[in-house]
């Protein structure tokens, strides 16, 4: 047993100094900041019934994200130990898949997805809601199964890196959408008169995810061992 951590300590480590992990960080943090549908559900809540409420869809958002991207991880290491040929298959279909993203993110979305449930819940009531509106979200784990295969090095314990870079994007996610709720509660007033940055967050998200799909298509990850 203490092998087997070591083993996985020194892969995780071999990840973290390797250059696609600071790829992955900035496009990470990209993401997380640029306002998508999750950011505007934590403003949206924030805006209608305060930080507490904010925070504890953060919170939920997290949690359901965090278990998507478990299953993605799981799944991608299974068809990696499968064989090679298949992770290839994944890898660059994954690359395809974000740059559709990119596309889709340049269409104006309708109103109505900006829109949160009206009425005042408990804390618990909005984190459980939120946890579910992400967990039963099918988008977020194909976006898991897209992007983490561009970053792994195969071979290497790919359950151990999967779930560790999937546990990374989740924690920057948690921590920019934290800072919008705190920044939504101080300028309420003006978030609520003009949200004239919705436009510009999909030029971001765009150009990121079509940018990833483009590196993932070209680059060429480290063989494991």
């Amino acid at each position: 047993m203490r092998h087997v951590s070591s083993e996985v300590s020194k892969v995780i480590e071999s990840l973290v100094t390797s250059p696609q992990f600071a790829t992955f960080l900035i496009a990470s943090l990209i993401l997380a900041i640029t306002p998508g549908p999750g950011v505007i559900y934590v403003l949206t809540q924030t805006l209608s019934q305060g930080r507490a409420a904010g925070l504890a869809s953060v919170c939920g958002i997290a949690l359901g994200n965090l278990a998507n991207a478990a299953v993605a991880a799981l799944g991608l290491a299974v068809v990696i130990a499968a064989s090679s040929a298949a992770f290839t298959v994944v890898k660059f279909a994954g690359a395809a898949y974000l740059v559709f993203l990119g596309v889709q993110a340049l269409r104006p979305r309708p109103r109505a997805e900006a829109r949160a449930v009206s009425g005042r819940m408990s804390p618990v009531k909005l984190f459980r809601s939120a946890f579910f509106v992400a967990l039963l979200n099918p988008k977020t784990a194909l976006f898991f199964a897209a992007l983490l295969p561009q970053f792994i090095q195969p071979g290497d314990a790919p359950l151990a890196q999967t779930l560790f870079l999937g546990a990374v994007f989740v924690a920057l996610a948690l921590l920019t959408d934290s800072a919008y709720v705190f920044a939504a509660s101080a300028l309420a007033g003006r978030l609520r008169a003009r949200p004239t940055w919705q436009p510009y967050g999909r030029y971001v998200s765009a150009a990121t995810f079509m940018g990833l799909g483009i590196y993932a298509a070209f680059a060429t990850p480290r063989m494991g061992k």
